[in-house]
């Protein structure tokens, strides 16, 4: 959420900052909404003023005998009185359209976000590995469909559509306890080596979570609510982000780390037509998320470590990867700046994402009350809030299988993965 002190101080900036983002809004308009604000909340307080001290004279009249004089001035506070009721519904009615209206206003780009209109102009920085070509290769589904199972193959569309519709899966098998193995390993390596704490949090949320991460209002087709008001969350950023909602921390409390698996549930609104086969685009996977929470002297840094806490995720898997930065008209609505990991899939023959490392800023901060107070100060600031994939789960299922496809249709399995395997070295082989 926008701080309207800092439009009304600098709307040129406010201004730029919209047309990158190809937004039709401007401070003028933001400025005026506010002004009418603070015009009628002056009002309802001058109103306020002269009902109380009308009511001050009331005894005084009284005290005089003076009972017309009394009964006028009963008359006024009564007036009064219902003029500071529709004072009030009115300021309470222009504060609402106000924050609606900046609700739905994405975040500010950092000044070195690359122009650009769409994923075409996103820009690398760096790359990791080289991308296997593979003679003949396989899409995961393909390899998954033939692996072995005690009812068909190890990764089951048809049976799973049979449940629950198309864009869900069962796996089974080995490729069910390699998603776990995958799963666990990341949560291991970011918890002991990259000082982030386990959060086993609940995936059904209320609202104001989902309004507090940017999700809602203005994505809301995006997720799935149930019949008592409750969300899926899309992500587990919503409820670790949440985490820090409506408090203020010690400056010596920062930078708080956290990291979940949870299951995510998104409907995908505005993918028809694409990646409909197979695991890429589900209405459920699961992910290991990452968030931090930070001072606004240390985001950048911290965007930079958690990028790199994901990228070594696919550095110990042997998967080749590049990170891109996203450019102006690609970033994410919370985001001020994103970078892309994207891991290389020889099936598709292209690198496909496989995590988004965002900084919001103060952007999810503002809309969750979430501050800290520095050392020594007694005002409290709004802290950053970043978070991260690391990874997506079943999207790291896919690169494997694609990756380290064998030539019968086995999947070898990466080193760091057989301890979670029992020793396994080998998934499936074909007839």
């Amino acid at each position: 959420m926008h701080d309207i002190k800092a439009i009304r101080e600098n709307p040129a900036a406010f201004d730029a900052a919209m047309e990158k983002r190809k937004i039709n809004a401007r401070a003028a308009d933001l400025v005026a909404r506010y002004e009418a604000v603070a015009a009628e909340t002056q009002a309802m307080n001058d109103l306020q003023s002269r009902r109380n001290a009308a009511s001050k004279l009331i005894g005084a009249a009284m005290g005089k005998g003076d009972k017309d004089e009394a009964e006028r001035l009963k008359k006024e506070v009564a007036d009064l009185k219902d003029a500071v009721q529709a004072a009030e519904e009115k300021q309470k009615k222009l504060a609402a359209d106000l924050d609606q209206v900046l609700m739905t206003l994405p975040n500010i780009p950092a000044d070195d976000v690359p122009d650009g209109a769409d994923e075409d102009d996103n820009v690398e920085i760096r790359k990791f590995g080289e991308a296997k070509k593979i003679v003949g290769a396989k899409e995961h589904f393909d390899l998954g469909e033939a692996l072995p199972s005690s009812m068909g193959g190890q990764m089951d569309f048809e049976t799973a559509a049979k449940i629950s519709g198309s864009r869900f899966v069962v796996l089974k098998n080995d490729l069910a306890r390699l998603e776990r193995a995958l799963a666990n390993f990341m949560l291991d390596l970011h918890t002991s080596e990259f000082g982030y704490e386990e959060v086993n949090p609940p995936v059904l949320v209320r609202g104001n979570a989902l309004l507090g991460t940017g999700q809602l209002p203005k994505f809301e087709e995006d997720v799935f609510k149930t019949t008592n008001d409750h969300y899926l969350v899309p992500t587990a950023e919503v409820t670790l982000t949440n985490l820090v909602r409506e408090s203020i921390l010690a400056e010596k409390e920062l930078p708080k780390r956290f990291t979940a698996w949870t299951q995510c549930f998104r409907s995908e609104a505005g993918s028809a037509g694409r990646d409909t086969t197979g695991m890429i685009r589900m209405h459920q996977f699961s992910k290991v998320e990452l968030v931090s929470i930070t001072t606004p002297e240390k985001s950048n840094e911290e965007h930079e470590r958690m990028t790199n806490c994901a990228e070594e995720v696919l550095k110990r898997l042997g998967l080749a990867f590049r990170t891109v930065v996203l450019c102006m008209g690609d970033i994410g609505f919370g985001a001020c700046k994103t970078y892309d990991i994207e891991v290389w899939l020889p099936g598709q023959d292209r690198y496909r994402e496989i995590s988004s490392c965002s900084n919001c800023c103060d952007f999810q901060a503002r809309r969750m009350k979430a501050r800290f107070r520095p050392e020594g100060e007694k005002k409290a600031e709004f802290v950053h809030t970043l978070n991260g994939s690391g990874l997506a789960v079943g999207r790291t299922l896919v690169a494997i299988l694609e990756n380290y496809q064998l030539p019968d249709g086995s999947i070898a399995v990466p080193e760091v993965l057989q301890p979670y395997m029992s020793g396994k070295s080998v998934i499936g082989t074909m007839a």
